[in-house]
C-alpha cells in the first residue's frame, strides 16, 4: 500500500452474473484464481437473470479459501480497512435501469476528500466526493462486504458486525427469490428481521416480494424500512410502485417524487411511471416533463416510440 492510501488491485477482465468482477478482482488481490468454469456452470441455475448475484460470488470465493463478512458501516470504517491493505465492496446506486451495482474501493484521498473506485484498466480509478459518496451509500443502508483470508478476519475490529447475520440472509434471500422460490425467500427474510428488526435492507426486499404479489402488507413493510433509513430509495419506489398498480395515483405520485429527491439520477424508469400517476390525474404538464426526462436519461428505451406518441398527445 502506498503512503496515499491507495491500494494496487490486479487488472481482471472476466465475470458473469455468479463471479462479479469485483469479487474476482478480490480474490486475485489476495492470491487466488476463482475457476471461472465454475461460475459458469452455477450461472446456468440464472436464465435470463440481468445482473449479478453477489452471494454466489461470496460462496465461490469461501469454497476457494476466502471469509467474509456483510455489514453495515461508515466511512471511518471504510478507511480503516483500506489502511489495513483491505480493498472492500459496497453497494451503491444503479444508473438508467440498473436499481444497484457493487462497486470496489481501492482508496481515498484526505486532501481532495474523495473515496477512489477500482476500474479494470491500467492507471484508472474513479473518484467520487466524499460528501456525495456517503449520501449514496446511505441510499442502501450503507452495505460493506469485506472478503480476505480467515486469518485476516480475526483482525478486523468494526462497531457494526451486529447486523452480519442478518445481512447475510438477505443476500440468501434474494439468490432464492431469483430461483422462484419465493416461500423461502420470504421465510429467509422473516428471520433476517427476527434476528435485527431495524434491518432497513430485510424489511425492504420482504416488502418487494410482497408487492410482486400484490399483497397490502408490503406497505407496512416499506414503511418500517424507511423508518430506519430514511434515505431507503428503493422503499419510497416501492411504495410508488404498489400505489400505482392500486390505481392510489396521488400516493403513486407522492411516493415516487420522495424517491427522486433522494437520488434523480437511479432509475430512469421513475420518471415514466410517475408521469402516468401525473397523467391519471390530468396533470399534463408535469406528466410530459416526466415523460421527456425518461427519454432523456433513457434515449434508447424499448417503449421509445409509445412514449414519443404519449408526448405528442399532450
Amino acid at each position: 500500500m502506498e503512503s496515499n492510501h491507495i491500494l494496487s488491485l490486479p487488472i481482471v477482465k472476466e465475470e458473469n452474473i455468479c463471479l462479479p468482477l469485483v469479487i474476482s478482482a478480490v480474490s486475485n488481490y489476495w492470491g487466488i484464481d476463482l475457476p471461472f468454469s465454475e461460475s459458469k456452470e452455477i450461472a446456468k441455475k440464472y436464465p435470463n437473470i440481468k445482473g449479478s448475484i453477489m452471494i454466489e460470488g461470496i460462496e465461490l470465493a469461501e469454497r476457494h479459501g476466502l471469509a467474509s463478512l456483510i455489514l453495515n458501516s461508515t466511512i471511518k470504517e471504510l478507511k480503516k480497512l483500506i489502511d489495513m491493505g483491505i480493498p472492500p465492496i459496497v453497494i451503491l446506486p444503479g444508473i438508467l435501469d440498473t436499481v444497484q451495482h457493487a462497486s470496489l474501493i481501492l482508496g481515498y484521498d484526505d486532501i481532495e476528500k474523495t473515496i477512489l473506485h477500482y476500474f479494470p484498466e491500467p492507471d484508472k480509478v474513479g473518484a467520487i466526493p466524499e460528501k456525495k459518496f456517503d449520501e449514496q451509500w446511505s441510499e442502501d443502508d450503507k452495505l460493506l462486504l469485506v472478503i480476505v483470508p480467515p486469518d485476516i478476519l480475526s483482525e478486523i475490529h468494526l462497531e457494526n458486525k451486529t447486523k452480519e447475520k442478518s445481512n447475510r440472509l438477505c443476500f440468501n434471500a434474494e439468490k432464492l427469490r431469483l430461483q422462484g422460490k419465493l416461500p423461502e425467500a420470504i421465510t429467509t427474510l422473516q428471520r433476517a428481521i427476527e434476528i435485527n428488526q431495524s434491518n432497513s435492507t430485510a424489511l425492504c426486499l420482504l416488502a418487494g416480494i410482497l408487492n410482486d404479489q400484490n399483497s397490502p402488507d408490503a406497505v407496512q413493510y416499506y414503511k418500517k424500512s424507511i423508518k430506519f433509513n430514511p434515505r431507503c430509495y428503493l422503499a419510497y419506489r416501492g411504495l410508488g410502485n404498489f400505489y400505482l398498480k392500486a390505481k392510489d395515483y396521488p400516493n403513486a405520485e407522492k411516493y415516487y417524487t420522495k424517491a427522486i429527491e433522494i437520488n434523480q439520477n437511479r432509475f430512469s424508469p421513475i420518471y415514466k411511471n410517475r408521469g402516468l400517476a401525473r397523467l391519471e390525474q390530468n396533470k399534463k404538464t408535469e406528466a410530459k416533463k416526466d415523460f421527456e426526462k425518461y427519454l432523456e436519461q433513457m434515449p434508447n428505451a424499448t417503449d421509445r416510440s409509445s412514449i414519443i406518441e404519449a408526448i405528442k398527445e399532450l
